[in-house]
């Protein structure tokens, strides 16, 4: 784990409390080649593995693992009754990182809601979703048409976006980073 540990902590600012929560939890380890995965679980049964490389140099490489059931994505379980929707586990790691709430979270690794339909299903008492997806054109247009469709199911839905950056992680990035000169 020292590579992710390390990747994730001072390449990303991720709060270690927060890398050894999901550690301790099983939903993140490292693999063979270094890379950072990111489990989905259903109940004690992993169903999902996100991968993201650890090599901050170069191509990024990330991925869903092939066979992965994107209905079970990355997710923390907290104890109120709303849920925050992200693009990708490190954006869920940087909020939890900035904000430090007893939140339910899911990352979608990507665009397509199916865990959020899942986690939805499997938690009714959920009645409130926050979108904190990526703030690019295919962030936004998901975040309208996610919006549409689960406040015509009789959600409350509201967006929420990072105060500068394009996503939660580059926030954090710039928050934890002070200005040079000063």
């Amino acid at each position: 784990m020292r590579r992710v540990y390390a990747y994730l902590l001072h390449k990303r600012h991720i709060e270690r409390e927060v890398v050894s929560y999901f550690t301790h939890e099983k939903l993140l380890y490292e693999d063979e080649h270094h890379n950072c995965v990111f489990v989905g679980m259903d109940g004690d049964i992993a169903k999902h593995a996100h991968l993201r490389s650890t090599n901050s140099e170069g191509k990024v490489f990330r991925m869903n693992v092939e066979g992965s059931e994107s209905a079970h994505s990355f997710h923390k379980d907290g104890t109120d009754k709303s849920l925050y929707v992200f693009e990708a586990p490190i954006d869920l790691m940087s909020y939890l990182s900035l904000h430090r709430e007893l939140i339910n979270a899911i990352a979608l690794c990507g665009l397509y809601d199916g865990a959020l339909e899942t986690y939805l299903k499997d938690n009714p008492h959920i009645k409130r979703i926050t979108l904190c997806l990526d703030e690019d054109a295919p962030g936004r247009a998901a975040a309208q048409q996610l919006k549409d469709k689960y406040s015509a199911r009789g959600y409350a839905v509201t967006a929420e976006e990072p105060r500068s950056g394009k996503d939660w992680n580059e926030y954090l990035q710039k928050r934890s980073t002070p200005e040079r000169g000063r």
